[in-house]
This record gives structure tokens, C-alpha cells and sequence, in this order.
């Protein structure tokens, strides 16, 4: 039996026997008729009890995520973990769950063109939100709460990273208290770009509207409320240890605050993947642990170590590496990484294709992956029907080689040389086992084709934090290559699609945080966009959404290697985790709750 057919086994098995534990205790919980006597009635003992008692409610759920938080506001991150940090706390209107439909959390319904709430037009779309909504702090959630999170955001100054999710509107207007429409600039067929999922979740008025723009992220009251975000969520900020830990308590003000489970939530932060995966699946010690990204020898025997259950399905997203376009040259100052210098040698498409042929994609996956990933040449994969069948990444050493060559860059040793730049690149990623090991075949790869590569392994919780003074986070990008994997949140591609847009290059100008941290621009690309905004027939959609894919991947502007199936891992008795393609993993944390 193959690896990935195991894993699949392994995982139904898991699957199945919670389903049929499910099923045994509903049987013995149903009345069976009573015997009939054949004789004079005997004494009985006293009949067992037919349901097992359940869980006491309360206590702490501890989370473990190897990547720790390092702010709670999602609109000025840049890595998962402080998504996720911040979903304990603040919630969107709707998210999506692990069926990829659309669920309502804050808003009273999904708009649809049925309901009357999403124009046939694709103008506007108009949200109701569940009455008598509260903050943590006992104050109304109201619609301007809503209206003031695209105004915040809707500023470049402040330098959201989620940008791209209230560009599209045009106004925003309160109908009453409990409904808002918003107009689009122009008719979308993307009606839940805004406030939806991870990069939807609202922000308090009260708290922040003295943060929008520049004090988004320099004023001390800003910097402390991005810090402690008062919140919708069934919990509220406790204790928070940026880098480390993440206490919080239950929210009195929670509108279903009595189906709660937990009194309390801990996100520990640190370590790595593969403690956090033993921490639950061999200790116990820990409830759930986020993103496994271990190599397979040494995860599957953690999984099957029998406490635990795999958490996995749809996809983790790409784990990809990113090219710079700018120059990272120490010695520019001030101008290093901006859009406006350009790189040495990495503009030359030359050495880009060159890069993309030498990788063995296939020995990342045999080797390191397995059932957790396969190879890919797309940047987007999900959902299905934009996966691209166009493109091709088969290794092909002799080629990379050849085009070289051509283009004029000789082996002077062993790295090639031209004018007198050599093919040197520093290639940086998160510290992580497996993307140590991948980094160290992707340098022997490059090795065979004349391209030395010094490797960087930088802590995740700063490579992915959003801190604008910090010279090792992937916005800034002071390297030639980076790796690492990130996903759409949503089942329409726009938002995704436009972080490689030239007016998302991440530049000191919006505090680089900027989506686009390549900084490719391809007036080609922008074009399509701008088509794709405008577009209304999905079918057409999904075929620009192809050709925007097919472009940064045959354009060296990304350069794919995985697709990621990676699991997370909850204790056995966690009852609520779901994998989830488009939204956070811990999308639905309020429902969660222990069973026996």
C-alpha cells in the first residue's frame, strides 16, 4: 500500500471510528422494549445507566501553534497565526465552514439574489445583522461597526493588509440599525469579498477611531488596542505575551455565551511542529496542535501513536517560493527592497525559468511530504475549477542549463557569472524541519546548474509578523528568494489574485504591507485583473482566473512546489475541529466542547 493511500486509510479508520462511537452511544441511548416474563418475576439488579455521563463543562482548551501570535488585530497581519489569534476574539459577518458554504456569524442570513439581498445586477448586496449583537465590553454592536472597518481600511495610510477586501466598495450605507448595503465601483460577481472569513472580522468603532491611518500602527493607543481588540467572539483578551502566549476568558456579552463549553482558551505559541504534534497525539498534554508541516517519517508514527485524531482535507494552501523583483542589496539603505530597484539578475526571465526546471518537486514530495502534499505547478489550486491544466514544472536540468547559457551567464567555476554579476541568492524561510530539509535539496538542485544558494532560516513568529521595523519578515523580503505557503480565503479568486498586483508591492510607503512582497508588476497581469473585477459570467471568471495563474507561473513571478494536505491534530475527546480550505482552522472555536 502506498503512503498517501495509508494516510487516506489511516484517516477514514480515524473518521469511521468516531462515527461509530457516535452511533453506539446513541443506541444505548435508545428505551428497548421490556422483556416478557416466562415465569414468576425474579429480583433484578439495578439497570445500568443507558447514556454515558457527559463532560463537565468549563475548564481550559489549550492550543498549541508552533508559529506564535504576535498581534490581534487581523488587519494589520500577515501570518495565520495571528488570523487565528484574533479569531478567538473578533468575528466577520460570515465565514466559510469546511463544506465551503458560507455560514452566517454575526449577519442574520447569507444575502443571496433569492433573499433579495445580492442585486441580479451585481451592484450592491445588502447584509442583516442579528439583533441585539454586544462587544465584550457590554456596548451595541451596531452597523457603524461595520461601515467603520472599511473606513479604516479603506485608507492607504493605515496600511491594512487586508486591503484588497474593501477595495471594491463604493459606499457603504446604514439602512437601520441591524442593516447595511454596500455598493460596489463596479458590478461584482464576488459579492462576499468584504467581511467575510478571516480577512472580514470588524473591528469596535469606539476602540479604533482614533486609528485610522498612519496611528494605525504608531500611536501608542493604537498600538495598544491593536493588542487587545475588543471583540464579538465567546471570549475576551485575558492576558496576552506577543511572541509567546495568548490567554482568554469567557465574554459575559456573548450572545449564545450559555452553549459555551470552555471558561477558558490558551494559544501557546513556540517550539516546533513536530513537539506540538506530540504534545497531543503522544502526551495528551495539549487539546490541539496547528499545522503538522513534518516530514512524513517522522509525523506518521506521532499520528498513529493512537490519542489523537488527523485533521485533514481540501488543501493547506501552496507552499511556493516567492521571487524578488527589487534589489535586497544591504548597501542601498533606505531604497533596499523597494519596488523602484530592481533586482540584479532575478529580472531576467532567464534565470527565473532557469530556477523553476532545476527543482526536483517530486523528491520534495517522496521525500519530506507524502500523503500530506503533492506537487504543483499552480499558484492557485482551489476550488477546482480555476486549477490550471495548462501549466508544466517537470525537472529538466539540462534545459535550465541551456537556457543559461543563452542568456549569457557562463560557469566561472562553479556559479555562473555575467558582466560581473554572479549567480549568487540568499533564500530565507521560517524555521521549520521541513523547509530546512527543502531548502537543502533546493540548493542542491541549483548547485547542478551553476546558482549557489545561501540558505536563512528565520523564527516564524517573526518572518510571518507584520512589524514594520523588524529587517527578517517576508514583507520586508531582504533576501532573493522565500518560501513559504499561504491560500485564497474565499471561493472567488479576486481578492488572492490581486496580491500580485503592481499596486500591492510592499514598500516602506504602506508600511510594507503590501500583499505583493515579490513586488512583480506586469502591466499584462493588471489588465486581467481589471477584467476580472468587472466579470460576471463565472464560467468566464474562472477562465481569467486560469490565464492570471498561468502568467506569474510561466512568468517565474512564483515559483509553486506543493500543494500542502497538511493536518492539524486534536485530542481524541475534542469534539467541534474541522479542516477548512478557505477560513481558519479554528473558524468555529465556540462550538467546540469535550465529550467523554
Amino acid at each position: 500500500m502506498s503512503h498517501k493511500r495509508l494516510w487516506a486509510w489511516m484517516t477514514l479508520m480515524a473518521v469511521a471510528a468516531i462515527i461509530l462511537a457516535a452511533c453506539g452511544a446513541q443506541q444505548q441511548a435508545q428505551p428497548t422494549a421490556a422483556p416478557q416474563p416466562t415465569a414468576a418475576p425474579q429480583p433484578t439488579a439495578e439497570p445500568a445507566p443507558t447514556t454515558p455521563p457527559a463532560a463537565q463543562k468549563g475548564g481550559k482548551l489549550t492550543i498549541l501553534y508552533w508559529q506564535a501570535v504576535t498581534t490581534l488585530n487581523p488587519h494589520l497581519a500577515t501570518g495565520t497565526k495571528d488570523f487565528d489569534g484574533a479569531t478567538v476574539i473578533l468575528e466577520p459577518l460570515a465565514r466559510y465552514n469546511e463544506k465551503d458554504e458560507l455560514v452566517p456569524f454575526l449577519a442574520a442570513e447569507i444575502p443571496t439574489v433569492e433573499n433579495g439581498g445580492v442585486a441580479p445586477d451585481g451592484t450592491s448586496v445588502t447584509w442583516k445583522i442579528k439583533p441585539g449583537l454586544k462587544w465584550s465590553d457590554g456596548t451595541d454592536f451596531t452597523v457603524d461597526d461595520v461601515i467603520f472597518t472599511w473606513q479604516y481600511c479603506a485608507d492607504p495610510a493605515t496600511a491594512c493588509t487586508t486591503k484588497a477586501s474593501f477595495d471594491p466598495i463604493a459606499n457603504i450605507e446604514k439602512i437601520d440599525d441591524t442593516t447595511l448595503k454596500i455598493t460596489w465601483k463596479e458590478p461584482t460577481a464576488a459579492p462576499y469579498i468584504s467581511f467575510v472569513g478571516p480577512q472580514g472580522m470588524i473591528l469596535q468603532k469606539k476602540q479604533f477611531e482614533n486609528c485610522i491611518g498612519a496611528a494605525a500602527s504608531t500611536s501608542a493607543e493604537c498600538q495598544a488596542a491593536n493588542l487587545a481588540p475588543i471583540g464579538t467572539n465567546a471570549w475576551k483578551l485575558r492576558e496576552f505575551r506577543p511572541g509567546d502566549t495568548v490567554i482568554y476568558e469567557r465574554n459575559p456579552f456573548f450572545r449564545d455565551a450559555d452553549k459555551v463549553f470552555f471558561d477558558e482558551v490558551e494559544i501557546k505559541g513556540g517550539g516546533d511542529a513536530t513537539s506540538a504534534a506530540r504534545a497531543v497525539c503522544e502526551t495528551g498534554e495539549v487539546d490541539f496542535a496547528w499545522n503538522l508541516q513534518i516530514p512524513k517519517a517522522v509525523l506518521e508514527p506521532i499520528l498513529a501513536s493512537g490519542k489523537c485524531d488527523a485533521i485533514a482535507g481540501g488543501s493547506f494552501g501552496v507552499e511556493r517560493i516567492v521571487v524578488n523583483f527589487s534589489n535586497p542589496d544591504p548597501a542601498l539603505g533606505d531604497k533596499r527592497s523597494e519596488p523602484d530597484q530592481p533586482h540584479p539578475f532575478l529580472t531576467d526571465p532567464a534565470v527565473r525559468r532557469a530556477i523553476s526546471l532545476a527543482i526536483d518537486r517530486k523528491a520534495i514530495d517522496d521525500q519530506l511530504y507524502g500523503p500530506t502534499g503533492e506537487p504543483t505547478c499552480n499558484v492557485l489550486v482551489v476550488p477546482a475549477s480555476v486549477n490550471s491544466p495548462n501549466t508544466k514544472c517537470d525537472r529538466n536540468v539540462e534545459e535550465a542549463k541551456r537556457i543559461l547559457e543563452e542568456a549569457g551567464w557562463k560557469l566561472n567555476g562553479s556559479v555562473r557569472e555575467k558582466n560581473g554579476v554572479k549567480l549568487i541568492v540568499t533564500f530565507q524561510t521560517s524555521i521549520n524541519t521541513l523547509r530546512q530539509s527543502s531548502q537543502a535539496i533546493i540548493k542542491s538542485n541549483l548547485a547542478e546548474i551553476g546558482i549557489q544558494v545561501n540558505v536563512k532560516a528565520i523564527d516564524a513568529a517573526v518572518f510571518f509578523s507584520g512589524d514594520p521595523g523588524n529587517p527578517d519578515t517576508l514583507n520586508k523580503f531582504y533576501a532573493d528568494l522565500q518560501m513559504y505557503t499561504n491560500g485564497p480565503s474565499s471561493t472567488d479568486p479576486q481578492q488572492y489574485l490581486q496580491g500580485w498586483t503592481c499596486a500591492e508591492r510592499a514598500s516602506s510607503a504602506n508600511q510594507w504591507n503590501g500583499n505583493n512582497d515579490g513586488r512583480y508588476c506586469n502591466p499584462e497581469y493588471d489588465a486581467l485583473f481589471e477584467q476580472l473585477k468587472v466579470e460576471l459570467d463565472p464560467a468566464r471568471r474562472a477562465e481569467l482566473a486560469i490565464k492570471m495563474n498561468d502568467l506569474l507561473v510561466n512568468d517565474g513571478a512564483i515559483i509553486p512546489l506543493i500543494n500542502r494536505r497538511t493536518p492539524n491534530a486534536k485530542l481524541k475527546n475534542l469534539e467541534g475541529p474541522t479542516f477548512n480550505t478557505f477560513d481558519s482552522s479554528i473558524w468555529n472555536i465556540a462550538t467546540w466542547r469535550r465529550v467523554p
